[in-house]
């Protein structure tokens, strides 16, 4: 809030009776409710914007040259932990892509820390330049189906609810717990219902999606299909359409963005890596893809940011007019949204703004606790019935797995793979020291010929989880990753050929997000060299364990159907 002080300068700024604390002149302003673009100066006083469709003067002045200027973007859901870069160092990396504010949910390392890995989010967006806005992991442990470093009950969550950087409820996952009306879920949800309850439905459709939203959740990330998307429109939710680094389904959705649809739709990220965010770029990349299959201009950036504010209650901001929060990017092209200067909450987006910032101290440096492992922990006993091993299906730019079936042979080290068919062994290593449990089994659509990939990134509960030809390397994978405290390896033949080291809870870098785009680059390629062909292998290999996303997965405990919710015999 403005002391009356600053509150007197706006006015007087506004009406041009006084000097603007910042003006950008000359520039071309879309209004993203009517679609007309007016050519005019911006004032901002503090952190408002005090006066547009005029002429003004101020302290300091950008040149905007005839620009097009566009309110600030926000995404509505992700992760930044899947930046796998602090929180700090993701806004130094998106920022300049005109993402002026994001809402998270630090849902992953609160699987790992619980309630200090929360904190240690709200200590950071505290200090950000961006305004990085906290919903409150709902699901630590996601499922009672796999082993979590913590557990988050209500009573846990409730200290966090009145800092100011806390919007509400964070997507609410285990939706047949909402279904079954789990006296836990009961209540989460019943203390956040004069609030914003986000949602995660995946396929809930008909009877099911109607009980479900009876519970006041509003919003919903992940649906795959138009069909989909509208039924849950239709029911009166808000759908944030998704392009992360796996979850790709903006091409599928992007027909529901119209001129009748697009105050209740807007984007997200989810979970986007920064070698994705360097090569195409965060929100920038959705609008302009958007724009380019033909959705109309002005309802595509309504929806990046007046609908998204609105949909979350952030009241101040998706709007160029004066009274409202000065977070402004300016773009050579409305259409290319190419991205050439940011104004966040006032202040122009520089080197120096970042490094204005306090810093904030890493947590989890000595989250992994899982003890190394021998070649023979990875061996897979023969099933009673051999002609029907259960399959794990991938398919790229899915987090959607399928279940599939495959003939093995059995030798000496139990049911072996079968390269040929692309059908690898699959194994997650519970990592928080709790029980040593490995769950084992195979999957396909990897490709890979020789060798393993391991990652210490995996949703939920963010165990270790290893693919690989060889039982050998799938042990020397792991083993590395336990020496680094977390990150990604690749072996090949007995030896670490690429490696990613992500010490904070086993889930971020402590590097510059341009350290971490360069050895991910290595990553991909030596993944690569084993045959893979799944352009991301490494959040691919990360969901694997994600036992509330259909069809089948992975966890500590055992291979688990989540259609049935049961774990496979």
């Amino acid at each position: 809030m403005p002391t009356a002080e600053a509150l007197t300068r706006m006015i007087m700024a506004g009406q041009g009776k006084a000097p603007a604390d910042l003006v950008i002149k000359n520039v071309q302003l879309l209004e993203v409710i009517t679609g007309q673009i007016t050519r005019t100066d911006i004032a901002i006083v503090e952190d408002r914007i005090v006066g547009t469709l005029a002429q003004y003067e101020g302290h300091r002045v950008i040149e905007g040259n005839g620009r097009f200027a566009v309110p600030g973007f926000i995404d509505t859901h992700l992760h930044i932990e899947s930046s796998l870069v602090t929180p700090l160092e993701f806004d130094r990396c998106v920022l300049p892509h005109g993402v002026t504010t994001v809402i998270c949910d630090p849902h992953e390392i609160a699987n790992v820390l619980g309630a200090p890995g929360i904190k240690y989010f709200l200590d950071c967006a505290q200090r950000a330049a961006m305004d990085i806005r906290v919903n409150l992991s709902s699901c630590v442990p996601a499922t009672a189906f796999e082993t979590a470093g913590a557990a988050l009950e209500i009573e846990d969550l409730e200290p966090f609810r009145s800092h100011p950087k806390v919007i509400g409820l964070a997507e609410m996952m285990n939706f047949p717990g909402v279904l079954g009306a789990d006296p836990g879920i009961i209540a989460k949800l019943m203390a956040f219902q004069d609030g914003h309850i986000d949602g995660h439905a995946p396929l809930l459709r008909g009877m099911g999606l109607n009980g479900y939203l009876a519970a006041a959740i509003r919003t919903d990330h992940e649906a795959t299909t138009a069909a989909e998307a509208r039924e849950k429109l239709a029911k009166g939710m808000a759908i944030l359409i998704r392009e992360g680094s796996v979850s790709k389904d903006l091409k599928a959705l992007a027909e529901i963005l119209d001129e009748n649809s697009s105050s209740v739709v807007a984007l997200c990220t989810d979970d986007r890596n920064p070698l994705d965010i360097a090569e195409e770029g965060h929100l920038d990349s959705s609008i302009r893809r958007l724009i380019a299959m033909g959705r109309p201009l002005h309802h595509v950036y309504r929806a990046a940011s007046h609908s998204a504010a609105r949909i979350f209650g952030l009241r101040d901001r998706g709007l160029l007019a004066p009274g409202w929060r000065a977070d402004i990017v300016l773009v050579d092209s409305l259409e290319d949204c190419q991205v050439s200067d940011v104004v966040v909450g006032g202040h122009l987006v520089t080197p120096e703004l970042f490094a204005a910032r306090e810093q904030v101290a890493p947590v989890g440096l000595s989250s992994m606790k899982a003890k190394p492992v021998s070649a023979d922990a990875f061996i897979v006993p023969p099933r009673a019935d051999r002609n029907q091993t259960p399959v794990i299906g991938v398919k790229p730019g899915l987090i959607l797995t399928f279940r599939e079936t495959a003939v093995l042979s059995v030798g000496d080290g139990g049911v072996m793979p079968d390269l040929d068919a692309d059908v690898l062994k699959v194994a997650v290593v519970e990592r928080h020291g709790l029980n040593g449990n490995i769950g084992r089994s195979f999957v396909t659509g990897f490709g890979l010929k020789r060798g393993a990939i391991a990652s210490s990134v995996g949703h939920d509960s963010h165990n270790i989880t290893v693919i690989g030809a060889t039982d050998g390397d799938m042990a020397l994978a792991v083993n590395r990753l336990i020496e680094m405290g977390g990150g990604f390896a690749v072996a090949d033949e007995g030896r670490i050929t690429a490696e990613l080291a992500l010490p904070l809870a086993g889930l971020m870098s402590l590097e510059p997000f341009e350290t971490v785009a360069k050895e991910l680059h290595k990553l991909r390629d030596a993944a690569k060299a084993l045959g893979c062909v799944l352009p991301e292998p490494f959040l691919q290999v990360a969901f694997l364990a994600l036992p509330v996303i259909p069809h089948l997965k992975m966890t500590d405990r055992g291979l688990f159907d989540v259609d049935q919710f049961a774990f496979v015999d």
